[in-house]
């Protein structure tokens, strides 16, 4: 791929002073500049050229003030589930590289690439299309040893081959491109677009013999379903539209224009309000601190918006409703605000969960209720990824107790409005969810005690560290990094850090935290001594998972060894 995209231009770059930086930088270049405004595309003689211009110029160079992004130029068709990862510290060690890779999702493959640059260069295959555009988008720019990261797309070759095929005529008279091609591995990880109408209403929108859904799903290029049947005798129905983020606003909108006509014809009322559902697990996201973004998306749209209460939901019920007033364009407009921030947390949770299907193996992703009923496309595990056996050879799943250390501050985040958050989490998690006094009044750190299945542990982690995230506790680009502490048997604790520090040692490379096992520890009155992990969530799940590996099967060869004590006796 030998065709450059140079962004982050000034509005004044003209195309000799891009010229003259190629021929400064004695980078070779074929063809002319097409320069747009912000931005600029050329062709390099081959890969190795352009791969050069990257490293060279990218964040390097300045014009007019601004530091120019050059990188290779990929259409949204061609991208594809590789990435490519330049800049990278030369001595980093794998393992750090691993573990950083797979907070987006799942790593199916990681190449080094030979350049000549003193840093390192990698080739990166995720398991799907929305984890390698996750990756790009959180790991572009991320510092690494003052390294700054640069990622960019690998061009997928099929959708190359498809795209020279089709030419100009884009997709063909019979509608969108056909089962094996880029569109539906988009669609299998989207979330689709909810909203209430008035029952009044539906039959308009559903038009005689269903020629006005007809229409609009053609226009729009979406799948409607309106869920007549649901909630019998309510004075409203939902509808699930199925597209892309675009074809989902375009149906909302003509969607909004059927109601406000019929509103004015039958004089019902003059505005008629837009509402949409989400699930409440993604809702925290959308109100964000002291509702920041809320009331950005107001500001930005002119509209009012309003979120229906906690106390509505139900075990059955897990959505709140979003109602927004305004014009039909300010309505429009918020809606696509507000499913953006909607999709981002979903997309997330997505890519958290599949790492999760490796990290904890019998993880039960649908039990973990993180995305509503109509998103069942989850996969329980990535694709060509077999599920694992149960919490490994020797575990059961056991209620374990485990100490999470929060910033003193943030315990009123945690518990919430009259306890609501922390009530409403137990019951999800199914978890028992206490928070210690505190041992002084200067204290800075809390302690919440968590008690349940390790599934339950992950859930409740899981949401202190978003919560914290969502609140500010800390930086915008700062890791959630939490010490846990979980309590193993005083006689086992020499398998956790092994000999010579050697299994300690392996336990911290493979999952990122740290792992401490303070050896002047006096075991407590149930012979138990503590294990402290520090790192960021991920980390954090995998270190607590590998310890109780250790600790089943140190469970396990005791009771072997009970067994064949006994077996003996009963010979002799």
């Amino acid at each position: 791929m030998n065709k450059l995209y140079i962004g982050n231009l000034s509005e004044s770059v003209t195309v000799p002073e891009l010229e003259s930086v190629f021929k400064e930088w004695k980078i070779p270049f074929t063809g002319q500049f097409l320069l747009k405004t912000g931005y600029a595309f050329v062709d390099c003689p081959d890969e190795n050229w352009a791969m050069k211009a990257i490293d060279t110029l990218s964040g390097k160079v300045e014009l007019h003030g601004k530091h120019i992004e050059v990188e290779h130029s990929v259409p949204k068709r061609q991208r594809s589930r590789k990435i490519q990862i330049r800049n990278i510290p030369p001595h980093m060690q794998w393992e750090v590289l691993d573990g950083l890779l797979a907070q987006h999702g799942a790593v199916e493959s990681c190449e080094q690439v030979n350049t000549e640059t003193e840093s390192a260069v990698v080739n990166v295959t995720y398991g799907t299309k929305d984890q390698a555009r996750q990756a790009i988008s959180k790991l572009n720019g991320h510092q690494l040893e003052s390294y700054s990261l640069t990622v960019t797309y690998i061009p997928d070759e099929q959708a190359v081959q498809q795209a020279q095929e089709v030419g100009r005529r884009g997709f063909s008279g019979r509608g969108p491109p056909q089962q094996g091609s880029a569109s539906p591995m988009k669609q299998q990880f989207d979330i689709p677009l909810r909203i209430l109408v008035p029952t009044q209403f539906v039959g308009a929108i559903i038009g005689k013999e269903g020629a006005t859904i007809r229409n609009i799903t053609k226009q729009t290029q979406s799948k409607i379903d309106v869920h007549r049947k649901e909630n019998a005798g309510a004075a409203e129905k939902p509808i699930s539209i199925h597209s892309t983020a675009e074809g989902c606003s375009a149906a909302c909108r003509m969607i909004l224009d059927i109601m406000q006509q019929e509103a004015q014809a039958t004089k019902m009322a003059e505005e008629v309000p837009l509402k949409i559902l989400a699930h409440n697990n993604f809702v925290g996201r959308l109100i964000g601190k002291e509702g920041r973004n809320l009331k950005k998306v107001e500001q930005d749209t002119e509209t009012k918006i309003t979120i229906s209460p906690l106390q509505d939901l139900t075990l059955y019920n897990p959505e709140r409703t979003i109602t927004v007033k305004g014009s039909i364009e300010a309505c429009c407009k918020a809606e696509e605000d507000i499913m953006k921030k909607v999709r981002e947390a979903y997309e997330n949770d997505i890519a958290a969960m599949n790492l999760q299907a490796n990290l904890i193996p019998g993880l039960n992703l649908s039990a973990l209720g993180l995305f509503p009923p109509s998103s069942s496309t989850v996969s329980p595990h990535p694709v060509g990824v077999a599920p694992a056996t149960p919490y490994g050879p020797y575990m059961a799943p056991e209620q374990k107790t485990v100490h999470v250390f929060i910033p003193a501050q943030a315990v009123g985040a945690i518990i919430g409005k009259k306890g609501q958050h922390i009530k409403q989490l137990s019951r999800y998690a199914e978890a028992s969810i206490k928070i210690a006094p505190a041992e002084s009044p200067d204290t800075k750190q809390r302690m919440v005690i968590i008690t349940g299945l390790p599934e339950a542990q992950f859930k409740v982690q899981g949401r202190i560290h978003g919560k914290l995230k969502e609140e500010n506790f800390f930086g915008p680009k700062e890791e959630v990094k939490l010490e846990t502490h979980i309590k193993v048997a005083a006689s086992a604790a020499g398998r956790v850090i092994g000999k010579g520090g050697k299994t300690v040692n392996e336990l911290q490379n493979l999952s990122s935290a740290e792992v401490v096992v303070p050896r002047d520890q006096v075991p407590d009155e149930n012979d138990q001594v503590v294990v402290k992990i520090i790192g960021h969530f991920y980390a954090s799940q995998l270190a607590q998972r590998k310890i109780r590996e250790i600790l089943a099967q140190v469970k396990h060869q005791q009771q072997q060894k009970v067994q064949s004590s006994q077996s003996q006796s009963r010979r002799k």
